[in-house]
């Protein structure tokens, strides 16, 4: 069931549900999250089975402002309050100390919580009204609405495809990050990135005065993050990467019999084959991230059997669409 997110009764409508321990699905400037109380933990199980998602594995809470993250946070260590202070409302999700007795299903029952203020209009709006409701819902836990491990939604029609008519979808119009949140590890002392997105190393380093480290280098796990498995992100096609040349050649090789391919790439590649549906990548990364999940989306509803991507390229500035691109890859 769609409704206008810029409409006051369909906030209305949507903090009703939410206040009633229902799942509601709602726009934010990366993707569209499936959502419910983030201090009920009877609501957060419904996304679990909504999704069919293991129920360790931990939600972000969505929080209309910093001071809202003090209701599930036990504390915000200075270099990620000048995080706060820099990035949001925006893309960001920080990883902190977790409140005891808050949260612990959206937290996976992990003594760590991830919390992100989003900057979506309709977002804000949603999240402001329920905080202001009686009784409060003081964060919205949301993860990406979808079926677990498949490909994110950007449009409400990517939503009530994967849910169907069942469920209160607030239409905000095309997502324009287009993918999920940078997570940053607040728990160890550091700045501690968990998943790369479209705010870069170097200016999360900016921001909060240290040098910004990646789980895999340090000794000690990780908390459990959202969007953090090695394979996530698929659509039913077999994703596969390859650089330009690995790519043409691929097509050659195929030649005639190349059909149900799609085909996703910067370079302008000769299809041999007729069946091959092509697709220009963006030289762009920030306009590559915001088409990724819908290109992904319309080659699996054309029926195609493979998808072959070329890889992105290494500049930092790619490195949250190779993240989604390498998971999606993982999973075929």
């Amino acid at each position: 069931m769609f409704r206008d997110a810029r409409e006051s009764s369909a906030i209305a409508e949507a903090v009703r549900l939410l206040q009633q321990g229902e799942l509601v699905a709602f726009p934010t400037e990366t993707v569209y999250g499936l959502g419910a109380d983030a201090g009920r933990d009877d609501a957060v199980a419904k996304i679990f089975a909504a999704k069919g998602r293991p129920s360790d594995h931990p939600l972000i809470v969505h929080v209309p402002d910093a001071a809202a993250a003090l209701h599930f946070a036990a504390q915000v260590p200075a270099f990620a309050q000048r995080l706060i202070d820099s990035f949001w409302p925006g893309p960001l999700t920080l990883i902190l100390p977790r409140r005891e007795g808050v949260a612990a299903a959206a937290a996976g029952g992990q003594a760590s919580i991830g919390l992100r203020c989003p900057a979506h209009p309709a977002m804000q709006a949603l999240l402001r009204a329920c905080a202001a409701a009686t009784p409060p819902v003081h964060g919205l836990a949301g993860p990406s609405a979808n079926k677990f491990g498949r490909v994110s939604p950007t449009t409400a029609a990517h939503v009530d495809s994967e849910f169907g008519a069942g469920l209160l979808v607030l239409d905000g119009g095309p997502c324009d990050v287009g993918i999920e949140s940078t997570i940053v590890d607040c728990t160890r002392g550091q700045p501690v990135l968990l998943r790369p997105g479209m705010i870069e190393p170097s200016a999360l380093e900016a921001a909060c005065g240290q040098p910004v480290v990646r789980a895999q280098d340090l000794p000690q796990q990780a908390p459990r993050a959202s969007g953090t498995l090695e394979a996530h992100y698929a659509p039913r096609a077999r994703v596969r990467l390859m650089d330009a040349a690995a790519l043409q050649t691929a097509l050659d090789v195929l030649g005639a019999d190349a059909g149900g391919i799609a085909v996703w790439s910067r370079a302008l590649l000769a299809t041999p084959a007729a069946g091959v549906l092509r697709r220009r990548m963006p030289d762009d990364a920030r306009e590559a991230a915001r088409l990724l999940f819908a290109v992904l989306r319309e080659f699996d509803a054309q029926g195609v059997r493979l998808i072959w991507i070329e890889t992105p390229p290494p500049d930092p500035a790619w490195d949250g669409v190779r993240d989604r691109l390498q998971r999606a890859a993982a999973a075929g």
